[in-house]
């Protein structure tokens, strides 16, 4: 038996559970391109994506009736719960009013103070989607540093943002695969170095034609990657001898605590983005920056002069993603949110370690805030070549069905679990009892005879 027979199993358990998701699958052919909105939606290990009827709280339900322990969140927009009446309650008394003017209201004011206060740096700006958000960052670090070159770490994601579209292959830049359309030699303006190598970071900002460096504090689209000790405080260190600015990308690391990575860790950003949780899913993202980045800001667009800067669009900081983010700040991403997030995924690594230990599989559990990622290796890797040779894909496509099929959701890219403030330790045993079922099934499968 083999991987192949273990998928074709389980695909025919998916097929068997899901006729009606089947059947909606096949209509959407008929009116969307790929079957789907969005094709990222194919990303799913089943046949044909669940169709969703339904969430509340960590629970979603699909259209043939089956509930979810949702440890996905939507990849991240619902980290804090679904359906949170608060958040009904705030988009509500907002639609009733309207929802965008193209102009400022009282609760962007307050909005404004309440991320100064939360993430610590002193003005700020809005976007539509964290893309959005670090392709301004990237054209204002390119006007006011007057450099061209954004350097990126090798296996980031940030965004449907065109600069970061690279990596290293074989030690040279490149494209990414699969990049669709791209006309411009993206590695002209791109450096990349791998994460954790403070030796190639060095190299290439003495240079000093670099105008920033844009990265997660923690790698969280390659899998999971931590920093090494030391690695952020060089990082500062470098970016201030060279003149260069820091960028952290917080979309992701926002489930690290209260304030995100950056404020949790004590680390001082120039320029920091957020996206995706910021309005509790409804589309929206900010970015902040120092007094002294928002400074040389003013200096530069006063010496373009008048004229479309070719950044913002028209439903950024709508009335909408104000009445959002203040309802995500100010009652529901609450520091007793986070510890209880912090602890249930404090408690699911440790009972997915002693499983792995248990079935003595070369496999690892990497670990920030409310977010903890499996990962088929042991140590963890500390680079995304590294990890890229631990995504096996067959295995990871193994994973997930097998774990839909039992009734649990986790990010579909890779091995990604979100405790949510509403997760409950029910939620959390099952999900344990699945993946130790997995390695179970996985050994019985990949050790019998042909």
């Amino acid at each position: 038996m083999s991987l192949t027979d273990f998928l074709s199993t389980e695909t025919e358990r998916f097929n068997a559970a899901h006729p009606r998701t089947l059947a909606f699958a096949a209509e959407a052919q008929t009116v969307w391109r790929g079957g789907v909105p969005l094709h990222w939606m194919h990303d799913w290990a089943s046949p044909v994506p669940l169709y969703a009827e339904r969430a509340k709280d960590a629970t979603l339900w699909d259209v043939d009736g089956h509930a979810y322990d949702d440890f996905c969140l939507g990849d991240t927009p619902s980290m804090f719960g679904h359906g949170r009446e608060e958040l009904q309650r705030a988009i509500a008394e907002q639609a009733g009013q309207g929802v965008g003017f193209m102009l400022p209201t009282r609760s962007s004011l307050e909005v404004g103070q309440l991320l100064k206060d939360r993430f610590g740096l002193p003005v700020w700006q809005c976007a539509t989607t964290a893309s959005d958000a670090n392709r301004a960052v990237i054209r204002w670090a390119r006007a006011i540093t007057r450099r061209s070159k954004i350097l990126f770490i090798d296996g980031a994601y940030h965004g449907m943002v065109d600069d970061a579209f690279v990596v290293l292959k074989g030690g040279r830049i490149v494209h990414k695969t699969g990049l669709i359309g791209q006309v411009a030699d993206l590695t002209q303006h791109s450096v990349v170095v791998p994460f954790n190598d403070l030796e190639a970071l060095s190299q290439a900002l003495q240079t000093r034609e670099i105008a920033a460096v844009m990265l997660e504090p923690v790698m969280t689209n390659c899998g999971m990657i931590l920093p090494i000790d030391g690695y952020h405080d060089r990082l500062r260190a470098l970016c201030d001898e060279t003149g260069t600015l820091l960028v952290y990308d917080e979309t992701h690391t926002l489930s690290s605590g209260f304030g995100g990575y950056v404020h949790a860790h004590g680390l001082r950003a120039d320029i920091l983005t957020v996206g995706k949780a910021i309005a509790g899913g409804v589309p929206a993202a900010v970015w902040g920056v120092s007094a002294e980045v928002a400074a040389r800001m003013d200096a530069a667009q006063a010496e373009i002069g008048p004229g479309a800067s070719g950044i913002g669009t028209t439903l950024s900081g709508n009335a909408l993603a104000m009445a959002g983010m203040k309802a995500m700040l100010t009652e529901i991403m609450t520091p007793d949110a986070y510890a209880y997030m912090q602890a249930g995924a404090e408690s699911l690594v440790a009972r997915l370690r002693a499983v792995i230990a248990r079935h003595a599989v070369p496999w690892s559990v990497v670990h920030v805030g409310a977010r903890a990622e499996l990962v088929f290796a042991a140590p963890e890797p500390q680079n995304a070549e590294r990890m890229r040779r631990a995504l096996d894909p067959v295995l990871l496509k193994a994973l997930h069905l097998y774990l839909i099929n039992r009734g649990v959701l986790i990010a579909p890219f890779h091995n990604m679990m979100l405790i949510s403030p509403k997760t409950a330790a029910e939620a959390i045993d099952r999900l344990v009892a699945a993946v130790e079922g997995f390695i179970t099934e996985y050994k019985r499968f990949t050790s019998s005879p042909a």
